[in-house]
């Protein structure tokens, strides 16, 4: 299978895998080779990838979009971490979360500052 994982602005992964495993709004899904073709909404999350040669990868995403067809699967995500050690991965997730959630504090500060005007 061919994997796309991507945001808005930027590729995060594009390759080939054996096996993707992601968590969307009513579960885990596990997609392997011969899968049916499937559409779902992802939530905040793992996305767990194993390589032809066996090796795995994780991915932190954020909301977005899974559409698997064919041998081809897109990830479509408001933005996505890469890494291979879920430690460092998670000290990442945590370093983003906290500018992300800086800039949508000062957006609402910005918004109630022009409601106020």
């Amino acid at each position: 299978m061919i994997l796309r994982v991507q945001s808005p602005t930027t590729v995060i992964f594009h390759g080939e895998v054996s096996r993707v495993t992601v968590e969307a709004e009513d579960g885990f899904y596990t997609f392997l080779p011969r899968h049916i073709d499937f559409v779902t909404a992802l939530v905040p999350g793992l996305l767990a990838l194993r390589r032809p040669d066996g090796t795995e990868e994780f991915m932190a995403v954020d909301e977005g979009v899974l559409v698997k067809r064919g041998e081809q699967i897109l990830v479509s995500s408001l933005s996505a971490l890469r890494g291979a050690d879920l430690g460092r991965l998670r000290e990442a997730v945590e370093r983003e979360f906290r500018v992300s959630a800086g800039h949508e504090e000062e957006a609402r500060r910005a918004l109630s500052e022009l409601e106020a005007d």
